[in-house]
């Protein structure tokens, strides 16, 4: 074996390592409410969700796969050390959060990851950062949950009073089942658009460095190349760590109807995928997905409580201690990296 192509192993597998914790973290968000809704069996998560996240991505994912590779950091930086401590900080955050059974957002870890050793080496797109990536964070999940919490309390409740959503005949409609379903598979190709870019884009960057590419489509092309090799992995990380991530959104922050299932669903779906296909922006389908959850669910309960819930409390808790693991591991590591030479 050569070289380089013995250097550019250990940042591959360090990729696939991350595209199983993010697919640990990306079913809940994908299956929770037809999980919830008690219409899918989990033994066909992992295959579903490994077959939509690939399509997503190959189909969906060139913007965020860019910013991700190319927009927050000078992309003639992404060295195969540089991409290694950026990759395995993301890494090490999202396996935290997996084994805590939180679903957490893997893009916010990475593009913290990213803005780390973008920072350090003085190479950080703060526009980008700034005025596209951050606010959406913050404007996206509330925008899930004001839009749930008013389907909710003005479509569903009333809806629902009339008996309709109750009714047995409706719920076990073979058509309403399907339709949640396929909204389930929406979600996972959503999530395909936008979370493999976090392992992919710098992967992509790095490979085209390494390789000394220059040529604009070879991005593209090199793109597309580790996206195949990192997409399959979100099926092997949904096996190992979907079902306590699953369990944990789709069962204790709420019980929901069939009806609430799609609402969800195609909530948070289109909000993410708008953020892949619009603006290439990174950003939490977790988060997309318990905004509408907590909509839903504050509808039906009332703010008080919905909020007293204990998984509650934990996944706010862990959106923010993930990142900042990831942010502080990767500028240590860039540090002690310069130091030894090694940058």
């Amino acid at each position: 074996m050569s070289p380089l192509f013995n250097q550019l192993l250990i940042p591959y597998i360090i990729a696939m390592f991350l595209a199983i914790n993010m697919g640990g973290s990306g079913t809940a968000p994908a299956f929770s409410a037809a999980y919830g809704a008690n219409i899918i069996r989990k033994s066909l998560i992992p295959g579903l969700f490994g077959i939509m996240v690939f399509l997503g991505a190959i189909l969906a994912g060139k913007g965020t796969t860019e910013t991700m590779g190319k927009e927050l950091l000078n992309p003639d930086f992404m060295s195969f050390s540089v991409v290694s401590i950026i990759l395995f900080s993301v890494s090490i955050a999202m396996l935290v959060a997996n084994i805590a059974g939180i679903p957490q957002s893997t893009s916010q870890a990475t593009v913290l990851s990213v803005v780390a050793a973008a920072l350090y080496l003085d190479e950080l797109n703060t526009e980008k950062l700034f005025l596209e990536i951050i606010p959406a964070w913050f404007i996206l999940p509330i925008i899930s949950f004001v839009i749930c919490f008013l389907i909710g309390k003005y479509i569903y409740k009333p809806l629902r009073r009339t008996g309709f959503t109750m009714s047995k005949k409706v719920n076990d409609n073979f058509i309403l089942k399907g339709i949640i379903v396929i909204m389930s598979l929406y979600v996972a190709f959503s999530i395909g658009a936008n979370n493999v870019a976090n392992a992919a884009g710098p992967i992509a960057s790095m490979t085209t460095n390494e390789l000394h590419l220059k040529n604009p489509s070879s991005f593209l092309i090199i793109m597309i190349l580790s996206t195949l090799i990192i997409a399959p992995n979100f099926a092997i990380g949904s096996s190992l760590f979907g079902h306590k991530l699953v369990k944990n959104t789709g069962k204790e922050i709420v019980l929901f109807g069939r009806f609430e299932a799609v609402i969800i669903a195609f909530v948070s779906g289109s909000l993410l995928l708008s953020a892949s296909l619009v603006k290439g922006i990174p950003t939490s389908l977790v988060q997309l997905n318990v905004g509408a959850i907590l909509g839903i669910g504050v509808a039906k309960l009332g703010m008080k409580n919905i909020f007293r819930k204990t998984a509650v409390n934990k996944f706010f808790v862990m959106w923010i201690i993930s990142p900042t693991i990831a942010f502080l591991l990767s500028l240590l590591l860039i540090y002690l990296a310069d130091i030894w030479g090694f940058l």
